[in-house]
């Protein structure tokens, strides 16, 4: 039996418990993954381990998976939380705002194509959508290497894939390449700036 269309159209709220932490986020249809925080995104949060005064920046935020719990564990720095979707963008501030979080900066950018020249980080993060396109992949590894403070980590996780493809991109832009965890669909790999 099909769903009434104005309860189709109410946000979607769920509780998520990472690292002994609640968080609560509100989605919507069409974002990625709305009902609950997807595979590849809790196998990235296992292995960040953000300093608490981090600067860090989390390309294609969604709805805040990956940025909102990030800003909670770096309480002392900030979080910027980036998409090229402006409804993600608009979930993003609520859920930042319902976890009580005001170390977050949320706006749209298509990697960091808005994100100010002046701001380096010490950690970026990105589950990378296998449909975005090695173009796209290839601005972000570059760019994230440019924007990253010395002693940097850029974490991605993909589907496994293309783990050789991250590998050998990782290798060509930073010089080094760590698989950091493999899941049963999913890779995290890490690069630092050296």
């Amino acid at each position: 039996m099909k769903r009434p269309i104005n309860e189709l159209k109410q946000d979607i709220v769920f509780e998520a418990h990472i690292r002994g932490h609640v968080y609560k986020f509100h989605s919507t249809w069409g974002l990625f993954s709305p009902t609950q925080i997807d595979e590849g995104t809790k196998l990235l949060l296992d292995c960040v381990e953000p300093r608490p005064a981090d600067t860090i920046i989390d390309i294609g935020c969604g709805y805040g998976a990956p940025g909102i719990p990030l800003a909670a564990t770096a309480s002392g720095g900030k979080v910027h939380m980036v998409d090229k979707d402006f409804v993600a963008v608009e979930y993003s501030k609520k859920n930042a705002a319902i976890n009580g979080l005001d170390n977050c900066e949320v706006y749209l950018s298509n990697g960091f194509s808005n994100v100010p020249k002046e701001v380096k980080f010490d950690v970026v993060v990105s589950n990378l959508p296998a449909k975005s396109g090695r173009e796209l992949f290839d601005i972000i590894i570059y760019d994230a290497k440019e924007r990253l403070r010395s002693g940097g980590k850029f974490y991605v996780v993909t589907i496994s894939g293309l783990k050789e493809f991250v590998k050998k991109n990782f290798k060509e832009a930073f010089g080094n390449y760590e698989k950091v965890k493999q899941g049963r669909n999913y890779t995290v790999a890490l690069a630092v700036k050296k």
